[in-house]
């Protein structure tokens, strides 16, 4: 019997499409609903290495890596995720590496797990105070511009930027019961 899946919304092929134009060779993730387009496309994509990661801090020094190697990277996360790298993000502003992330964002619209809420609420925060930029976008029609805007920034700029993707771009999330 074969699976079949709803076709991605236009705003995931978009983030995919914005990263294989700029040259991204490299994604490091920890598995997420939100980025599972753009998971899937890298890992049918013989140009683009998938990193999983077992955890989001992981990343920084991964993606870090790449660029040291000559490669151009991002990190792929949930908004809980950044709390688990701030001890990290010294490593970008020391080294001054160039640093893209895009982070689905949880803890906001019908969240349903108490347990996202705080990190969702300082996420923007967080990232600032560790220098890194933030771009936001909360339309599905804003976020091709907002992640080849950060792309720029990033390989041409040499700026740390985090895109933030609202929670309303991927919907109601529900607690998934066998």
């Amino acid at each position: 019997m074969s699976q079949t899946h709803a076709p991605a919304p236009s705003w995931q092929e978009d983030v995919f499409a914005a990263l294989k134009k700029r040259g991204i060779q490299l994604i490091a993730h920890v598995p997420d609903s939100g980025h599972s387009h753009t998971i899937l496309e890298a890992q049918r994509d013989p140009a683009i290495h998938d990193v999983v990661l077992t955890t989001e801090e992981e990343g920084v020094a991964v993606v870090s890596g790449a660029w040291l190697g000559g490669q151009r990277s991002v990190l792929l996360m949930q908004s809980s995720g950044v709390g688990n790298c701030v001890n990290m993000f010294s490593l970008l502003q020391m080294c001054q590496f160039p640093f893209l992330t895009l982070v689905t964002m949880r803890g906001e619209y019908a969240e349903f797990n108490p347990w996202q809420g705080p990190m969702g609420r300082t996420t923007r925060q967080a990232l600032e105070l560790m220098g890194i930029t933030v771009v936001r976008a909360d339309r599905p029609e804003d976020v091709e511009e907002a992640v080849e805007a950060a792309l720029d920034s990033v390989f041409e700029a040499g700026e740390r930027v985090a895109v933030l993707l609202g929670q309303k771009l991927i919907g109601r999330k529900k607690w998934e019961r066998d």
